[in-house]
């Protein structure tokens, strides 16, 4: 949206992706690296929200099936990679290319979690620069690898939990650093609000802010997310978000 950068989209979309196409190109977002699967329909995906924030999602991949067909050196020379819910297949090949390229990756299991055992998970943290995930993936993730989130964050240059209304966690360099939670106007619809975190997270990143600027401004995306319905209907100015965060924070980011 109105944050700036400059995304390249690597996914795999199904023959009824020209809308979306449509509107990514309008928003000049990058979708040479976006593979259309002519057999196949886009990925969809269904969540219900009761009141309090709870959520029951229901899934197909569709095309997303055959994310491991895109190769992360087709994307050139990037700053970052996020390895986010995709193919299974395609999650850990483009973890393991992303290393191999030495590009910084950081890794976002999100709902994707369940497809893994400990030993993957433990792969993917050693070969992530950064891995980022909610209170309840950060539980699953513990579990799974029988890692405790300091032995996980001595692994990573730093470990990101988002707290919901909590606030955020960043574990880096031995320490952890608190990140406070942005008072929303309204609560209209968490669906998305990770997804605007990570987008205030990469920002930072790519503008080589330090970890409790860069998790400000994601905890003020996620607040400007929930204040709409819907996850993608947002569009802050890149000004009106850097008002925000003076008048919340007392200084700009700039």
């Amino acid at each position: 949206g109105g944050g700036g950068g400059e995304p390249v989209v690597m996914a795999t979309v199904g023959l009824d992706s020209a809308p979306y196409l449509e509107h990514l190109a309008s928003l000049d977002i990058s979708t040479r690296c976006v593979r259309v699967v002519e057999s196949s329909f886009t990925a969809q995906c269904f969540i219900t929200t009761d009141a309090g924030s709870n959520q029951i999602t229901a899934f197909h991949p569709g095309a997303m099936s055959f994310s491991h067909e895109n190769k992360v050196a087709d994307a050139g020379a990037v700053k970052f990679a996020i390895v986010a819910p995709d193919g299974r297949d395609g999650m850990l090949q483009h973890a393991e290319q992303a290393a191999a390229l030495s590009i910084p990756l950081i890794f976002d299991p999100g709902q994707g979690m369940p497809m893994f055992d400990g030993n993957d998970l433990r792969h993917f943290i050693d070969l992530a620069t950064y891995v980022a995930v909610n209170d309840y993936e950060a539980e699953l993730l513990t579990a799974r690898t029988g890692l405790s989130l300091a032995q996980i964050a001595e692994r990573v240059s730093a470990l990101i939990v988002t707290r919901g209304e909590l606030g955020a966690e960043i574990y880096h360099d031995g320490g952890k650093i608190d990140i406070p939670v942005v008072p929303a106007s309204t609560i209209a619809d968490p669906t998305g609000c990770g997804d605007a975190f990570r987008a205030g997270m990469l920002y930072g990143l790519t503008e080589g802010f330090d970890w409790p600027t860069t998790g400000r401004l994601a905890s003020l995306m996620g607040a400007i997310k929930i204040e709409s319905q819907g996850p993608q209907n947002h569009a802050p100015s890149k000004a009106e978000i850097e008002d925000r965060f003076q008048q919340v924070f007392g200084y700009r980011f700039g």
